[in-house]
């Protein structure tokens, strides 16, 4: 695990301590600092941070002023993977112990205590639910138990916490329960169906938690009795309108990551489809201009466009051209690549020993300075070679939407995108 190393600017603790957050990390030697974060509907805030002593253990004061809700600690980078929320009360210390391999454990802390028994006994009934459909059983009896015992352990949490922040979560969590027996089709669907029957996505404690990212990631992507398009647009539709009176904020974010999965999995299909039809206005909405540019880009590189236009000066007698002037090949492969990336050293000579006849490259290096390019680029004299200076914020970068090197584009001969290579391999079976 990579341990957490970068600097935060401590501010100073004005106010006496009135709780604290402590616990235990293991396997010690993978953790260096434990650092404290609350987190709300429009994003996180830091607090204070730890050091984490030789036996594990770190310990983080919170003042007086210390708002209740969500807070989120974390232990390594990247931050986004590394980190788990709790519920603070202002009313209760927390202690805890998170292992690597066993997780997170609450040792005090009512609030966390009782939200995480709650979850460990709803799994037990879950698990219970699907062994029974497993086997496909058409016992009655036992399905009437079954649900029974889910609708009592859900009664009983309910009922225990009314009053706390965990309420908001269990009552949230709120299961389907069939009224009478049902297969497992018609329960699968039943249980998606009302799957979101019970958030709230106007509270606030929701929208700071993982609770509310998790459960509408699952309902999208998790209880899909078919993975197409159709069936996805027909979900995303259901989510949006449940979501109709939450803030154009928290629809972006939810819906931000809707977008993320589609295109992480390169279904560009699917992503432009929720950026044109939900996301992309969202964002102009909230003036969140960054997002807006990214959407634009990547529908802008989508595999049927055609590859946006660049000037390519001549290292040679110093005239411009540019990619749209550039004919005569059966296709052109754009290569982002860096004198100083490892992995562009080791592929771009597998490249270059596999390019067919009609196939011409255009190597964009992704430089600082032009001095280690002006060496490597006399390694490749077929290919063409653009200087691309300011590393990622040069404007073909930022054009192309390319955040790693060594990235391919395949282009036709009209420059239109007909594939985006993830590595050498699927490079050299696309050019196949």
């Amino acid at each position: 695990m990579k341990k957490l190393i970068f600097g935060i600017v401590l501010l100073p603790t004005l106010l006496m301590a009135q709780h604290k957050v402590s616990g235990k990390f293991s396997p010690v030697k993978d953790f260096t600092y434990a650092f404290l974060y609350q987190t709300t509907p429009t994003g996180t805030a830091y607090v204070d941070r730890s050091k984490v002593e030789t036996d594990g253990s770190f310990s983080i004061a919170l003042d007086s002023s210390a708002a209740s809700g969500i807070y989120k600690i974390v232990y390594a980078i990247p931050p986004e993977d590394n980190n788990f929320d709790f519920i603070y009360d202002g009313k209760e210390d927390i202690k805890l112990t998170f292992d690597l391999e066993k997780g997170l454990e609450f040792k005090e802390s009512n609030e966390n205590k009782l939200w995480s028994s709650y979850t460990k006994s709803m799994e037990l009934v879950n698990k219970a639910i699907s062994n029974f459909y497993s086997k496909e059983s058409s016992d009655k009896n036992a399905f009437n138990d079954i649900f029974k015992t889910l609708k009592e352990t859900q009664e009983a949490y309910e009922n225990t916490s009314r009053g706390t922040l965990a309420y908001t979560f269990i009552k949230a969590n709120r299961p389907y329960i069939p009224t009478e027996f049902e297969d497992v089709s018609t329960y699968s669907k039943n249980l998606k169906r009302t799957f979101l029957n019970q958030v709230d996505f106007e509270n606030p404690l929701l929208q700071s938690s993982d609770f509310l990212t998790d459960r509408v990631m699952a309902y999208v992507f998790g209880m899909a009795s078919k993975a197409d398009d159709e069936s996805y647009k027909k979900d995303i539709a259901h989510l949006v309108e449940l979501m109709s009176k939450a803030t154009p904020t928290v629809k972006t974010s939810l819906l931000q990551m809707i977008w993320q999965h589609f295109a992480d999995t390169n279904n560009e299909v699917m992503a432009n489809y929720v950026s044109d039809t939900y996301l992309l206005d969202l964002a102009k909405e909230i003036n969140y201009t960054q997002l807006a540019d990214i959407l634009t880009a990547y529908k802008n590189n989508s595999i049927g466009n055609r590859a946006q236009n660049f000037d390519i000066p001549n290292l040679e007698n110093g005239q411009t051209t540019s990619l749209y002037d550039l004919h005569g090949a059966e296709r052109y492969l754009i290569i982002f690549w860096s004198s100083t990336c490892s992995h562009c050293a080791e592929e771009l000579p597998k490249v270059k020993a596999i390019i067919p006849q009609n196939t011409k490259v255009i190597a964009i290096g992704i430089e600082d300075g032009a001095e280690n390019w002006q060496k490597e680029i006399k390694n490749y004299p077929d290919f063409i070679h653009v200087l691309g200076l300011e590393k990622w914020n040069n404007t073909i970068v930022k054009a192309y939407s390319i955040n790693a090197t060594p990235s391919y584009i395949l282009l036709d001969k009209d420059k239109n995108i007909i594939a985006k290579p993830y590595d050498f391999e699927e490079l050299q079976q696309v050019l196949k």
